[in-house]
Parts: structure tokens; C-alpha cells; sequence
């Protein structure tokens, strides 16, 4: 049984996709909205001339002071190593978000394009700022209205690749 709401519909279609269907194809918007994220990224670093965040890493760090785990190596080789761990950490929220997304579905949650945006831009900024502000990294009070709107774009266009994306796998 489906039932309508305001946003979208909850309950089970007719076509019937597994779990493990809608947990890949998830992965997979995830995956094209992290490429979609990182070059509106990159595109904002070229326009204005500014520096790649160094939050990615300084998360790295943290977390690994935090647990106790020794990331191993000493100068450029242990630098190199945290900024690989930084990129990956990125990649994994985005194709975990993507997942938890593709997997709403299998249960039945289908949103309206809008609505399924504003609910996985909401997610994906607590999944990835989250973190950073527990552990001290950042703190979003404190941002400046230039910050927020560079974070903000860019977890808004992963938001719409995703929505997007699964609403194309759910027309298919």
C-alpha cells in the first residue's frame, strides 16, 4: 500500500527492487554526487583563488588522537598519508549517504525532488560537519556567510545528483 503525502509517498510499488538493488544503486548516485561535489569544489577554488580546506585532514588528525590509532610514517610520507585519509573519509560519506539514501527507498520513501534535496542536504552536511565540529576542527557559528555558502553549494548540488539519480533508477 501507498500513501500520499505533502512530500512524496511512503509504501512499496508494484516493481519490486530488492534491498541490496536499492543499496547499490544508492551507492552509485552517491558516487556520481561526490564527483558532482568535488568539482563544484574545485570549480570554487579556481574562481576565487583559494586554497583547498585543510578540514579533511585536521578530521583525520583528530580522530586519530581521539582513538589512539598512530597513523604511521614521519614528514611528507605521514602528511601525505592523513591527506589520502582525508580524500577517502569524503569519498566514504558520500557513497554512505548515497547507500542510506538508495536504501529509504527499498523501505518505501519516495520524496518529491525539493523535499528528497532538502532531506539529503540536511543529512550529508550533519554526516560530514558533523565530525569536524565534535571534535573541534570547525565551528559553524562562527563561519562567515562566504563560508557557508561554499559549503553549503557544493552538499546541495551532491543532494539533487542524488535525488535525481534514484528518481531515475525508480522510473527504470
Amino acid at each position: 500500500m501507498t500513501t500520499r503525502t505533502p512530500l512524496g509517498t511512503v509504501g512499496r510499488r508494484r516493481r519490486r527492487i530488492g534491498t541490496a538493488g536499492w543499496a547499490l544503486r544508492g551507492a552509485a548516485a552517491g558516487a556520481a554526487a561526490t564527483t558532482a561535489l568535488d568539482a563544484v569544489t574545485y570549480l570554487d577554488m579556481t574562481v576565487r583563488g583559494r586554497p583547498a580546506s585543510s578540514t579533511p585532514e585536521d578530521t583525520v588528525t583528530k580522530l586519530a588522537e581521539r582513538t589512539g590509532v598512530r597513523i604511521p610514517g614521519e614528514g611528507t610520507t605521514r602528511h601525505n598519508r592523513v591527506q589520502g585519509l582525508g580524500a577517502l573519509t569524503g569519498l566514504a560519506a558520500g557513497v554512505g549517504i548515497g547507500t542510506l539514501a538508495g536504501l529509504s527507498r527499498a523501505w518505501g520513501l519516495r520524496m518529491r525532488p525539493l523535499a528528497g534535496t532538502a532531506l539529503t542536504t540536511a543529512a550529508v552536511l550533519v554526516a560530514t560537519n558533523g565530525p569536524m565540529t565534535v571534535l573541534g576542527v570547525t565551528d559553524p557559528r562562527s563561519w562567515t556567510v562566504a563560508d557557508w555558502i561554499s559549503d553549503l553549494l557544493p552538499h546541495v548540488v551532491y543532494a539533487a545528483v542524488v535525488t535525481t539519480t534514484l528518481d531515475a533508477f525508480d522510473q527504470g
